[in-house]
């Protein structure tokens, strides 16, 4: 995006309690000095993530939600070590962490009966309770609704179908 249509989108929302400023922020990218501004169409997939997304889960628990990671520009993907086909990387994802008083495991329960995603994922934690959820959405025809539970097995990270 041109400099100038970024000034103006950081004083954007994303959503009703969604920032563009907490959309992009990466505190290894402002470590690494690596620019992590959308171009246009990633910006519009984050405006669609968090509108079918954010903005129900927000809405549902009434309380705050840390977004942990949206946009992830390909130079911040690879500095973390991502997957190159991320939905990070193309706006259409979320990491999310709870804040108030849902736990992480309501969030994800909520989200896998009430919304239309491609991919929830349980990121680690206990059986209990996740460390934080990954949700994702491509388009109403293309999600597929696919549940994960990502768990670490000798140092890597292995997904199962929940």
């Amino acid at each position: 995006m041109k400099q100038e249509n970024t000034k103006k989108l950081r004083k954007k929302k994303l959503s009703k309690n969604l920032s563009y400023k907490e959309g992009i922020f990466s505190s290894t990218a402002v470590k690494l000095g690596i620019s992590n501004e959308p171009t246009e169409e990633h910006y519009d997939n984050m405006l669609v993530t968090a509108e079918k997304l954010f903005q129900p889960l927000r809405d549902w628990c009434g309380h705050p939600i840390r977004i942990n990671s949206m946009y992830r520009s390909a130079e911040l993907n690879k500095a973390i070590g991502g997957s190159k086909t991320s939905q990070h990387r193309f706006g259409q994802a979320l990491d999310l962490d709870t804040l108030g008083d849902k736990s992480n495991a309501d969030l994800f329960n909520w989200a896998s009966e009430n919304l239309n995603f491609d991919q929830l994922i349980w990121e680690f934690g206990t059986n209990d309770d996740p460390n934080w959820i990954h949700i994702s959405f491509l388009s109403e025809e293309k999600n597929r609704n696919q549940k994960l539970k990502a768990t670490n097995h000798r140092g890597k990270t292995r997904y199962s179908v929940m």
